[in-house]
């Protein structure tokens, strides 16, 4: 029996972009493709199986523990996106200046897809969904940076709406344009929370 439910939600790459490894910030730079290996995108900051354990963890290890690289891709929503844009005052919102991956339009509510959840291309290239991304006061810099007074409001704008964390399933390349079907876990939620 399949752990995993196809649902009839699909989402269209509307933006892709990697952050250098060789950064001074934390802006990606916008691409049209990229092969996701195992690793992530070959080049990005973020690429790697394992990384070093970060503030974001520090309640299960401490930091700079390697542990699996859980974190190999920043996916955004440009409906969530656009809502942000609208909060904190400005028209457009680059996901460059938030160290992006790939923005998708399309699926609502998208940071708060169930962790475990796989987006998958037509090529059968698949991402694993670990769980939403907080928001944090790096992307603040780089908006203060390009649209001074506005940057201030990001994490309040961004909170629940700052998109997941992903990881690679399944290899194969991704390219702006590239429609992803969102197929879910086929468990109810923990009845403690």
């Amino acid at each position: 029996m399949p752990e995993l439910v196809p649902t009839d939600h699909h989402a269209e790459i509307v933006w892709m972009g990697m952050v250098p490894q060789d950064r001074t910030d934390i802006r990606a730079k916008s691409i049209d493709s990229a092969f996701a290996s195992y690793s992530g995108f070959e080049g990005d900051f973020h690429a790697g199986l394992t990384r070093a354990s970060c503030v974001r963890v520090k309640s299960q290890h401490p930091q700079g523990t390697e542990i699996r690289n859980v974190r190999q891709f920043s996916i955004l929503s440009a409906e969530e996106l656009a809502g942000i844009a609208a909060d904190i005052g400005v028209e457009v919102l680059d996901p460059a200046l938030l160290g992006a991956s790939i923005v998708l339009r399309g699926i609502e509510d998208f940071t708060h897809l169930p962790p475990s959840a796989r987006l998958q291309a037509e090529n059968g290239t698949t991402l694993v969904v670990d769980m939403l991304n907080g928001p944090c006061n790096l992307p603040a810099r780089e908006i203060e940076k390009d649209l001074p007074g506005h940057g201030k409001g990001f994490k309040a704008a961004a909170l629940g709406r700052r998109g997941v964390c992903a990881w690679v399933e399944r290899e194969g390349t991704l390219r702006v344009g590239d429609t992803l079907r969102l197929h879910i876990p086929g468990q109810r939620a923990w009845k403690h929370l």
